[in-house]
């Protein structure tokens, strides 16, 4: 819908609800999980979890480290610190390590940390959500766009997608069309080939 603007802006976990309840927002991308009462969500993938440490941390050495070999470290409360930038400026200056999605974790990459994939620790699932009674014609082809469709696939008859029935491609021989195996016309006997040079003998191929 090139006609259509799309306004986009980011938002603190926190207050990823409240564009939705004051109008502010018609749509968002939300991090699960969420108060579902009077909103419409559909689960779309999860995130990787990150642990995030101070640059020279041993886990440096490794791809990925496993929440349980992490028993020993001290963990910063992201909310209490004020969001995920300000917790990652902890973790530079040697406070502690933090947990967080991967796609944040890049988004800020700080400075003097180290970032590494974390297992045995749940992902975050990522949703749509919308008002449920705030919807319109626009909102939902856009709700239909994320679900999968395509225009192909749109409920207009003019963008049904159209069959095309192929012809049947002559044989190398040039006689009746193309059948079978492509290895069982290939030692088919030719009656019009001679014993000559290059011929094959009866009873080898």
């Amino acid at each position: 819908m090139p006609n259509i603007p799309l306004q986009a802006f980011m938002v603190d976990d926190g207050a990823q609800l409240g564009g939705l309840r004051d109008g502010s927002a018609e749509m968002g991308f939300v991090r699960l999980p969420v108060e579902r009462e009077g909103l419409s969500l559909i689960p779309l993938y999860e995130e990787q979890p990150v642990v995030v440490a101070p640059k020279g941390h041993e886990i440096s050495v490794f791809e990925e480290v496993a929440l349980a070999d992490l028993d020993q470290e001290s963990f910063l409360d992201v909310a209490a610190l004020g969001g995920p930038e300000a917790s990652l400026q902890v973790v530079a200056a040697g406070a502690g390590l933090v947990i967080l999605p991967m796609s944040v974790a890049r988004h800020f990459n700080v400075k003097d940390t180290v970032v590494r994939r974390l297992t045995g620790a749940g992902g975050t699932g990522i949703a749509l959500a919308w008002p449920t009674d705030a919807t319109d014609e626009v909102l939902e082809e856009f709700i239909g766009i994320v679900r999968g469709r395509t225009a192909q696939s749109s409920r207009q008859p003019s963008a049904q997608p159209t069959t095309v029935k192929k012809e049947p491609k002559p044989d190398r021989r040039g006689t009746g069309t193309k059948k079978g195996p492509k290895v069982a016309q290939r030692y088919a006997p030719n009656p019009d080939k001679g014993r000559g040079r290059g011929s094959r003998k009866k009873g080898k191929r």
